[in-house]
This record gives structure tokens, sequence and C-alpha cells, in this order.
């Protein structure tokens, strides 16, 4: 009902004379006080200053132009300074209700992005270790985000961009190399800044339990750097799955290089006049966008700055006919991100394609204080490491609780909480507990005809009912903002609700038209319930 009526409203607006960048968010609530309706919106209220009119004025305007269907509401009447209130139709409940039932595991999808083409980059760590805490809450949140968008229509595809060219990927080789020649009990140098963790031992004992000696011979870093990447990503690759995540396609940035495309974009910013050379470096004109000054592309040592390749790569993502690229990074981009933007704007791109969602870091704690579990990955925690001490459910659901634009602290006792303190877990409970209801039920009755859910009267009923039917504006509410955190509110708010329900309403004892139709009620909940935490990545178990 939540989008029907947005939809709605945006209409009639547009029919006063509106253009879609005049159009507020549209919000729709449910009223405190059932005798004012079934639902409501302020949104007279928040156009009485760009309109210059009184909110009431405009809430009577707006009445009067919605085109309302009566077997959804039966009436739209004002109320105080401006608020719209609107009544469902008698039978609307009850016949969304059943066809939620009907629905099944698809309950909750929409058409809002259909047609749409996205691309969602995300994680995107060099091939050098282990996936860390830190590219957890990126990689939760990134598949979480396309999921949203999954299901609210759009064609998604995620993708992993990574380097594995430059410093950083011959000293990984040199580490390799080093290790190996020590576990062959020959001396050997290890390269200033190299990668220590225990992992590199662990790849240099497979080369020489594959290849003896052999390698001995190997004058410089390559083929080690190649072993090294190989193994790297295997377990990347194990990781992102075990987190219940499968990228569709990883693109490598070295191929930027290879097919021309860095020169041909200093090629076409100098054409532009947006490139320029200074102290042996290639600068980029950024203060012709607004910035303090301008940014360097290219060191006076050759080697590029990471807005290179980045400006690149968005052009290439654009070429492969994407309508949405979604980039999720965090907060230590914020500074870069603009360039980008910049950038491909320069390059006769529609920028407006481009997105970029920002999250801030997380800090592992325990009993309120910043905590380091051991490992023996180095000086780092692995995302393995934290889904081995709490689960995987457990960190998933943790990475997504808190909107990204916030800090977020990883508690780990609470993590580690198996009851109803664990936020996931009073989830899970919720739909586990209604399963074990429907169990019983199933044991001392059998219902061979069709419910009548008209008898589902009571208020704690019908105020479940309400809930249940706003699944579907809840996933569209959290797709279109990009917070996962969102759907979660809604989970919580929704098992509430069936627990006052089933406080209020018995299931087993009551007569049986009662019984079949509260029964339904209650598979209704759990299957919003299970469709939620699959949107969110998380099982949703029978038993616990």
């Amino acid at each position: 009902m939540e989008s029907y009526l947005q939809e709605i409203i945006g209409n009639a607006l547009k029919s006063m004379g509106l253009d879609e960048g005049q159009i507020p968010e549209i919000k729709i609530e449910t009223p405190r006080d059932p005798s004012h309706g079934d639902a409501a919106t302020n949104v007279a209220m928040q156009l009485a200053k760009p309109l210059r009119n009184n909110p009431r004025k405009i809430a009577e305007q707006l009445v009067d132009a919605l085109s309302l269907d009566p077997s959804k509401i039966s009436a739209a009447e004002i109320a105080g300074p401006g608020f719209i209130n609107f009544r469902y139709a008698e039978n609307y409940l009850y016949a969304e209700l059943k066809k939620l039932l009907s629905s099944g595991t698809e309950y909750g999808k929409t058409a809002d992005n259909k047609g749409i083409k996205c691309l969602v980059e995300f994680v995107s760590a060099n091939p050098t270790g282990p996936l860390t805490v830190g590219h957890g809450r990126n990689a939760v949140l990134g598949d979480t985000v396309c999921r949203l968008l999954e299901w609210t229509g759009a064609d998604v595809q995620r993708e992993y961009y990574f380097n594995n060219a430059g410093r950083q990927m011959r000293v990984l080789g040199q580490s390799v190399q080093a290790r190996y020649k020590e576990l062959l009990g020959k001396e050997s140098e290890f390269p200033e800044g190299g990668y220590e963790g225990a992992y590199i031992i662990d790849i240099a004992q497979k080369l020489v339990d594959e290849h003896g000696d052999k390698l001995l011979a190997e004058n410089d870093e390559k083929l080690f750097k190649e072993k090294a990447e190989s193994a790297i990503f295997v377990e990347i690759r194990k990781t992102l799955e075990r987190m219940n995540i499968v990228m569709d396609s990883f693109f490598n940035e070295h191929s930027l290089y290879e097919s021309g495309a860095i020169d041909q974009v200093i090629a076409t910013f100098r054409e532009k006049g947006v490139a320029y050379d200074s102290d042996g470096a290639v600068w980029f004109k950024t203060t012709d966008f607004g910035k303090d000054q301008d940014t360097v592309l290219v060191k006076s040592s050759g080697e590029p700055t990471y807005r290179l390749p980045d400006i690149a790569y968005h052009a290439e993502k654009l070429d492969r006919g994407f309508d949405l690229c979604l980039d999720v990074f965090g907060a230590d981009h914020i500074d870069t991100y603009p360039d980008v933007m910049s950038g491909i704007e320069v390059l006769g791109y529609d920028k407006s394609k481009v997105e970029v969602l920002v999250y801030q870091f997380v800090t592992l704690v325990k009993d309120g204080k910043p905590y380091k579990m051991s490992t023996r990955k180095a000086n780092f925690v692995t995302l393995d490491d934290l889904m081995d001490e709490v689960g995987e459910d457990v960190t998933r659901f943790f990475f997504l609780m808190r909107s990204p634009n916030t800090h977020l602290e990883f508690d780990v006792n609470q993590a580690k909480e198996a009851g109803e303190k664990n936020p996931v877990f009073y989830l899970q409970y919720a739909h586990a507990r209604i399963q074990s209801i429907l169990r019983k039920v199933n044991s001392i009755e059998t219902f061979s005809d069709e419910p009548n859910l008209s008898v589902l009267n009571h208020p704690s009923e019908v105020t479940l009912i309400k809930k249940l039917l706003s699944f579907p504006g809840a996933v569209s509410n959290a797709a279109s903002h990009r917070e996962p955190h969102r759907l979660i509110t809604y989970l919580n708010e929704l098992a509430s609700e069936f627990t006052s329900f089933y406080h209020d309403c018995r299931i087993v004892g009551e007569e049986k038209e009662l019984m079949h139709a509260r029964t339904k009620l209650a598979e209704a909940t759990a299957r919003v319930l299970a469709n939620g935490l699959t949107i969110l990545g998380i099982s949703a178990p029978d038993r616990m």
C-alpha cells in the first residue's frame, strides 16, 4: 500500500504542476490513533514553504487531484494543519493477505527498478592477503544492496576490481620467494616492507611441496607473485562464499594499461585542456571543477595515482551499457571520488549513471574496549577469524544493522550471545517460533477448505496484517536509500507485532474457523520474516 499511495500522490502532485525535482520524499506512516485512519502523509506540510501556500490548502488541492482505487482506498481525509489520512477499503486487508500467502517466496518483490542494468563494484581488495574485518562491511553492504536492487527488479552484476601489478604485488612475490628459500634452508633477504603473515609461509610451503627446490633457480619474483595471487584469490573466494557472496566478474586494473585506455584518458584530457605537465608530473585541472587545487594524475616517477585508472575503469563500465554503476567505498575515498566523477564527465559520459555509496569504518569492541582477537595472520583480524568466533549469520547481520553513514562498533560479546539479546537471533527465533506453532497446529488439526480471513478483526490481528502488507514498501525504501538497516528495522517491528498478536490472540484451542485464519496469519508472518532474512543473506531456521 505504501508504494501505491506514494505513486498516486506523486502523480497528483505532477497534475498540480509540480515537476519531479519539486516533489519531496513522500512518507507514509500509520497513525497512532486508529480512528484517524489506516495511513497518513504530511507531504502537504512539506510543500508549504516551497509552494508558499497554506498546507491545508495544498492538502485540499492534493486530495481533489488524487485518483483513488476504491478497491484499495475508501476515503482520503484532511486533518489538523494539513495531514492527509487514508482509510482502506473494507476487504482490502484480507484480499492482500490472501495475495501474500499465494505469492510465497516472491512476496516483497517490486518492479521499481525493472529494466535497469546495474553494475555494483565492491570489496575490490588487491590480492596481497586474506580479507580482513576492514573489508567485511564493504562486502556485506555491497552484496545486500545488490539483493535489494534485484528484489526491486534490477538486473544486477557484482564485480570485484583489483590490481595485480605495481610495487605491492612485487613485494608480495619477493616475500613468498624469501620464505620459500628459508623453508629449503637457504639464506634469503626479506624485502623491506614485506608481507610477514603466516599465510605467506603457507603459500611458500605449498610451493615446496609441489616443486621441491626446482624454483631456487628463479631469478625474480614473477612466478612467486603469480602463485601467491592465485592462492590468495582462492581464499578470498572461499571467504566471500562463506559470507553468502558470489561475484559475477573480476576486473583487473592492469588490463586498462594493456588496452591503452589509460593513455586515451590522458590524451582526451589534453585535447580538452584539462591536463598539463608541471614538475615532471601530469596534472588534472580539478580547479575547473570547484576544487581548491589541481590534482596529480601521473607522478614525476611515472607512476599513475589511483584516480587515473579509476577514471578509465568507470569509462569502461559505462561503455558496457550499464544504466547504473554503483561503487561501495570506505570513508577514505570521500576526497578522491569527486575527481573520478569530474573525469568521466570530461570524457563525455553521463556522470549521473555513477553512484557512490560511502560507509564508515568498523571497530571491534569487547567489554566496551577495542578488541583484538588472536590471529596467526599477521597484524590484522581476518573475516574468517571473526566468523569462526561469532558465526556467519551473526557476522553478516552485525555489519548491516547500522546506517552506512555511522561508525560501526562490532560488539563481540553481544555477537556471541546465544539468546534473544542477540539481534539476529531475535529475528531467527521469531521465525523458528512460528514454525513450531505451525507444526503444533498441523499435528492436531487438518484444514481442507479456504480460510475465512475476514474473521481476523481483533486490533492485534489488523495491526499485524498492516505491518505484513508494508513489507514491499520496506524493501523499496531500503533499496532506494541503499540502506539495508532500514529493512532490519522493519523486521524487528514485525517480530514485535507478532509477539503482541500471539499474546492477545491464541491459535490452538480456538474454534476451527478462527484457528485456521490465525494459522494463516502466522504462516504469512513466517514467510515475510524468511523473505526479509533472505534479502539480508541470512538463514531463517525452522528450529533453534
